[in-house]
């Protein structure tokens, strides 16, 4: 959104794909995904995030074969405790969403580069998707999508392989939300 503020204390839906959407992830069964290592390096990343990135939290999270989703919450810095120590980061510091997103596609694209002997190639397409969470309904509905993801992966815009559809385009346009909007932050792996 022109003009918003990113870094502010908030709940943020975040869709980031694979560059040129190859399934890297692993692959669907039923209704569940079977992730290979480097989905399991993924999801590891997303877990770290906290750790890495004072002020954030992560909730509802999955991976795809070419993409995950998830919540990413910033928080208020805490006032108890307001400086790093050592090597530490400051924890009054908020890292902007783009950001918080660099750092996840930075961690995981050179831990799965590490495994897979490929220093330096892309994991992520440049861009991804963010919509700021503004209540709780849209959070619980957000939070639903994210969860039945894997049971929609037949029809699903980001699944290539069976032949895209425009379920993610209707879901925006149900939630009452404009068309998607993606970062245009090209320096993000």
């Amino acid at each position: 959104m022109q003009g918003y503020d990113y870094s502010q204390a908030g709940e943020y839906f975040v869709t980031i794909c694979t560059k040129n959407r190859e399934h890297v992830f692993g692959n669907t069964e039923g209704e569940r995904t079977l992730l290979n290592a480097f989905g399991e390096i993924v999801a590891e990343c997303w877990k770290d995030l906290p750790n890495h990135c004072p002020c954030v939290l992560t909730d509802e999270f999955v991976v795809m074969p070419n993409h995950v989703h998830g919540i990413v919450v910033i928080t208020e810095p805490d006032p108890v405790n307001p400086v790093g120590q050592g090597s530490e980061p400051s924890p009054t510091r908020r890292y902007p969403l783009s950001e918080i997103v660099r750092s996840f596609k930075t961690f995981s694209a050179r831990r799965i580069n590490e495994c897979r002997g490929t220093p330096g190639l892309s994991v992520w397409q440049g861009n991804y998707f963010e919509h700021i969470i503004r209540d709780e309904r849209a959070l619980e509905r957000i939070r639903e999508y994210i969860i039945s993801n894997p049971e929609r992966w037949i029809g699903d815009e980001n699944n290539l392989e069976q032949g895209a559809s425009e379920e993610f385009a209707s879901w925006i346009k149900q939630q009452g939300l404009k068309s998607p909007r993606l970062s245009t932050n090209r320096s993000i792996r």
